[in-house]
């Protein structure tokens, strides 16, 4: 599969949602001039989407980062994270009682929304699990990985909560050779030692996708055929696009390198409409 130009792609679709973390940013900040790619985007009169499966933040925080960088083109009615799915469940799922969540203070910002009593799992007593009612994986930090997760482990031995993952991500880059473990691979863990099967949300399932797509309707009515989904992950960015129909167009600037796309592409069968090198559209 031939490596094509962002900007040659860009034109024929009317709404463009895009992957966070390798798309736009990455380890050291925004990506070189992609503020000037979003900014030529809306100009164009392109619909701009952002779909990220990081919880670890409100859609207002996570907008307010681009803000700061000067990409004012990404507002908070155009982030659509995996905790915004979490939090829906959460909203019609859990009708009384307090929520248990691992993950920083920021992150329980998609409970706290709710009115809803959460308390990290570094403040509660096992003795009282029967007060609470789920428990929420929103994000990698803010508690202690030995104390805690063992806590954890008691609290779901102790009692069957619903447990809910807010971001499917098993790991993430924190430098170009590096990886850090994200709540997706801390739940796998949890799973294995519980024997139990947790409730996802995020990218490639389907909700993400429609999630995004029930947003865009309300600003325009655009069909899936004019949508294009990009990312850097086959596993989730073109997984999830390809299973909702969209095109998909997968970049060269985050997980998946260079010299590796066209045998990650043979091996997993995940195949994306388009390969780029990244998603900066040049003046």
């Amino acid at each position: 599969m031939k490596i094509k130009s962002f900007a040659s792609i860009a034109t024929k679709y009317e709404a463009i949602f895009f992957d966070a973390f390798g798309v736009l940013k990455d380890y050291g900040g925004l990506i070189p001039g992609i503020d000037t790619t979003l900014r030529m985007l809306d100009e164009a009169g392109k619909e701009i989407f952002i779909l990220t499966n990081d919880a670890s933040r409100s859609p207002q925080a996570l907008a307010a980062r681009y803000q700061e960088q000067g990409v004012t083109t990404i507002t908070p009615d155009k982030i659509i994270s995996s905790g915004m799915l979490a939090r829906e469940y959460i909203r019609y799922k859990v009708k009384s009682g307090a929520v248990v969540y691992l993950g920083t203070a920021n992150s329980a910002h998609y409970l706290e929304d709710l009115g809803i009593q959460c308390h990290s799992i570094k403040d509660i007593h096992l003795d009282d699990a029967d007060q609470y009612n789920a428990l929420v994986l929103l994000d990698e930090e803010g508690f202690d990985w030995n104390h805690d997760l063992s806590k954890t482990i008691n609290l779901l031995r102790r009692k069957n909560l619903p447990v809910v993952v807010a971001n499917t991500d098993r790991t993430y880059p924190v430098s170009r050779h590096q990886l850090n473990i994200a709540i997706g691979g801390v739940a796998n863990m949890l799973e294995d030692i519980i024997g139990r099967r947790f409730i996802r949300f995020g990218k490639p399932d389907a909700q993400m996708f429609l999630f995004a797509y029930e947003h865009l309707q309300q600003r325009r009515t655009i069909t899936k055929n004019k949508i294009l989904m990009v990312g850097d992950t086959l596993h989730t960015d073109i997984l999830g696009g390809n299973k909702f129909g969209l095109a998909t167009a997968l970049v060269l600037s985050g997980n998946t390198l260079p010299d590796h796309y066209k045998f990650l592409i043979n091996s997993t069968g995940i195949i994306p409409d388009y390969v780029c090198e990244s998603a900066v559209m040049e003046q």
